[in-house]
């Protein structure tokens, strides 16, 4: 079927706060809020990973961007958020450099709290160990480091200031012939930084979930360890972290593995680990665009699955209860050495077909490699084929019974108790994008204006996410990396989570390499609470690492 353009490109509006459109069906919250944009910092530098992660400081207005691949973190004041202003760069990797008498990689996180800074770094090469700086956030003086794992990915303060957490994805180098282990790093913190020590460090690694291991039968069905040659603690990549409100439990993602690690804050170890399974594309509300070659917006069931593959995870609490929401991007492994990347339609070529075991469409049936249909679709050869033979690193003579895409195209929530989901957005993302921009703009990338670039990888490929409580109600911002813009949600009831609004800068007919495109690959979100913001207005900021720019949303009620 053809989605019907229901309203136009929106991007010469983007100067007047961008294209914005709420949701008018019976399942409108009741209770809304509005974003509006408000300024950004322009680096310029264009796909340079120049803004990424963002931290805001509420006793300075000050937010800190990492600035990733040169090692560096930008200062920028927002006293005045219409107009974000540099007002001085660390550079973090020399830092630390300095003082522990090595070379040292990309910076990769940042997280604030009571007048503290953290960052993550990576080393050169990035399997080995890498370091967390801290910062005072008065004068902006560097403190101290300590080692933590093989590429610390992501850093968080617990909500009490008393630990901070970090996620050492550990991924192998190219030709994948070496591949650290991942693990999460909890670091004890005290008043005084400056007696910071590596004993205040404690490595939880999932070497106990290893073939063998005391807890190997704990490790659920589902969970995709699949690297070549790897044991389950090389083969689990933390990615994102969240901690509870209580500061009981962090939860990690652990991305190309489809799984999440609840860690006991308190224990500092690993009390379980959950598969998040499959989204099943066949299933109504689950429809998308499943080819970037048909020349048109097409939405429709499927007989393939999703995996949800968090990438930014975020938390909150209801009742009691802790529930866990995830912004499902998909990750796959593209290495040199290794790859689990396949097309449809070059099945054929390694003398592999289908025979899919899902209903199928009779309009579909017979055409399913066609480059219109299926034939695009980046599946994982990980999964869902029987009789493979592996020559030389390729899966051959394989059938395939059922095909497993990369990502869910959604976000979701899940009880903090058991990771059962409750709640998944299906495919909103993709009919709110197709209404909103048309044929112009759906499921383009973030460095091409080419539309329906990305629909036979991982669609608008949500990414970014944070969390923000207004008026008692609570809302979640997701950031779509590749079409861009950030959709908002009241998800105050987790079973009943409610769209309110899609926001984009971005304009379409624009050079993406200039700032007239405005913000390209929202990768980080802060949110700021009225109490906190310099205005009085409760904000959120936002690290665009395509367009390397830093936007700032107002957001008031509606």
């Amino acid at each position: 079927m053809r989605l019907p353009v229901a309203l136009p490109l929106c991007a010469t509006l983007a100067l007047l706060g961008g294209c914005t459109t709420t949701n008018t069906d019976s399942t409108s919250a009741t209770s809304a809020i509005e974003l509006r944009f408000l300024g950004r910092y322009e680096s310029g530098v264009f796909d340079g990973s120049a803004a990424e992660i963002v931290a805001y400081d509420a006793t300075t207005h000050e937010t800190f961007v990492v600035n990733a691949n040169s090692g560096k973190v930008d200062v920028l004041s927002m006293k005045n958020p219409m107009s974000p202003t540099k007002i001085k760069t660390l550079d973090v990797s020399q830092d630390v450099a300095k003082l522990m008498g090595i070379t040292l990689g990309a910076a990769n996180s940042v997280s604030v709290h009571n007048g503290m800074m953290a960052v993550a770094i990576e080393a050169k090469p990035k399997q080995d160990m890498g370091y967390v700086a801290f910062y005072k956030i008065e004068d902006h003086t560097f403190i101290t480091a300590v080692k933590v794992g093989a590429l610390p990915d992501m850093v968080t303060f617990s909500h009490d200031g008393k630990h901070v957490v970090v996620a050492n994805e550990g991924e192998p180098n190219d030709a994948y012939t070496i591949d650290p282990e991942g693990s999460v790093s909890i670091i004890s913190i005290s008043s005084d930084l400056s007696t910071l020590s590596q004993k205040d460090v404690t490595e939880v690694s999932f070497r106990d979930f290893n073939n063998g291991g005391s807890r190997a039968a704990e490790r659920p069905a589902g969970l995709r360890i699949f690297g070549p040659n790897a044991t389950v603690a090389q083969d689990l990549e933390p990615e994102y972290i969240t901690v509870s409100k209580d500061n009981r439990y962090a939860f990690v993602s652990l991305q190309e593995n489809n799984g999440i690690a609840k860690i006991d804050l308190a224990k500092k170890s690993i009390e379980t680990i959950w598969a998040l399974g499959a989204k099943d594309y066949n299933q109504p509300g689950n429809e998308l665009d499943i080819s970037d070659k048909d020349k048109t917006i097409q939405l429709q069931n499927w007989p393939v699955l999703g995996l949800y593959m968090p990438d930014s995870i975020a938390s909150y609490m209801v009742s009691g209860k802790t529930y866990i929401v995830t912004a499902n991007e998909g990750d796959s492994r593209d290495y040199k050495g290794f790859s689990e990347e396949l097309r449809v339609k070059d099945l054929a070529e390694s003398n592999s077909h289908l025979t899919l075991t899902s209903p199928l469409n009779h309009s579909i049936e017979g055409q399913l490699e066609d480059d219109n249909n299926l034939g695009r679709m980046k599946i994982t050869s990980t999964l869902g084929a029987d009789h493979c033979e592996l020559v030389k690193g390729t899966p051959t003579n394989c059938t395939f019974t059922t095909l497993y895409g990369y990502g869910a195209r959604s976000f979701s929530i899940w009880s903090g108790e058991n990771g059962k989901q409750v709640f998944d957005s299906g495919s909103d993302f993709e009919r709110i994008t197709a209404e909103q921009l048309g044929e112009n703009g759906f499921n383009a990338s973030n460095d091409s204006n080419k539309a329906d670039g990305r629909s036979d990888d991982k669609g608008p490929e949500p990414e970014a996410l944070t969390l923000g409580q207004i008026d008692g109600r609570t809302y979640a911002f997701i950031g779509l990396e590749r079409v861009g813009g950030i959709m908002v949600y009241d998800i105050t009831t987790p079973e009943k989570a409610q769209f309110i609004q899609y926001l984009t800068s971005r304009d379409f007919a624009a050079d993406v390499k200039t700032s007239a495109a405005g913000d390209l690959g929202p990768e980080g979100m802060s949110f700021v609470s009225k109490e906190d913001s310099p205005t009085g207005q409760a904000l959120l900021i936002v690290g665009n690492e395509v367009s390397g720019t830093t936007s700032v949303y107002g957001i008031s009620p509606r």
